[in-house]
C-alpha cells in the first residue's frame, strides 16, 4: 500500500480535525496538546473549540508544520505529531524524558502517531515514522527522538499506543537508546533516536 505524507499546513487543517477530533459530543479531544503546552497554560484552552483554534495557530505557523498527515489517495488516514524538543513543554521540563540526551541537544521529538479507525496494519504508521523524520530533517533536524514502548511482540492497547512500538522505530532506522524508568500500559518506555 503507498501512502502520501504531506505536512500538516494551514491548508490542511480540516484533515487533522479528522483525525485529531473529538468523536464524541461535548468531548474536549487530546488535540496533541499535552506534550506542549505546560499543565497551566493547557487547563486554561477548555472545550473542543479551543483546542482546536490552537492547533489551528499552529499549522498556519510559516517556520514547520505540527505534524504530518498521511492520506491514501484523497483520503487523510494518519497523523504524527514532531516538533523541535524546545517547542514541547513535557520533553524539555520533565526529567525523565531528558534521560539519555545532552542538556544542550534540540532534537525533533516524534511524540504522536494516530491511525484511523478501520486503516491499521497496512503500514499507516511506518509511513508516518518516515514521513515524520523527513519533514524534521528538511526543517534542520540533526536527530529526531520517540518514547516509545517495548511490548516485546505483545499487544498494546489502541488508545495508548500513540507513542508507538519499539519495533516500529527500530524498523525506521531508529536506535534504542535508554530505558526510562516508566510504564505505559504495562510496557517499559524506552527512549531511540535516529541521527540524520
Amino acid at each position: 500500500m503507498t501512502f502520501t505524507v504531506l505536512p500538516a499546513s494551514a491548508e490542511r487543517f480540516e484533515d487533522v480535525v479528522t483525525i485529531l477530533g473529538p468523536r464524541c459530543a461535548g468531548a474536549q479531544g487530546c488535540w496533541c496538546l499535552s506534550y506542549r503546552l505546560g499543565h497551566a497554560e493547557e487547563s486554561r484552552v477548555v472545550g473542543a473549540q479551543a483546542r482546536a483554534a490552537v492547533m489551528a495557530a499552529l499549522c498556519r505557523r510559516q517556520d514547520h508544520a505540527s505534524g504530518v498527515l498521511a492520506h491514501e489517495g484523497e483520503q487523510v488516514v494518519g497523523w504524527a505529531a514532531v516538533a523541535p524538543r524546545s517547542e514541547l513543554h513535557e520533553f524539555r521540563t520533565v526529567r525523565r524524558y531528558r534521560t539519555g540526551l545532552g542538556d544542550d541537544e534540540d532534537p525533533w521529538v516524534l511524540f504522536c502517531l494516530r491511525v484511523r479507525a478501520g486503516h491499521g496494519g497496512k503500514g499507516v504508521a511506518t509511513a508516518l515514522v518516515e514521513g515524520a523524520v523527513d519533514h524534521a530533517g528538511s526543517h534542520g533536524a540533526t536527530a529526531v527522538v520517540g518514547y516509545p514502548v517495548d511490548n516485546r511482540g505483545e499487544r498494546v492497547d489502541r488508545t495508548l499506543a500513540s507513542v508507538g512500538t519499539v519495533a516500529m522505530f527500530e524498523r525506521a532506522g531508529f536506535v534504542r537508546v535508554a530505558e526510562l524508568g516508566g510504564r505505559r500500559a504495562g510496557h517499559p518506555q524506552v527512549l531511540v533516536r535516529r541521527d540524520l
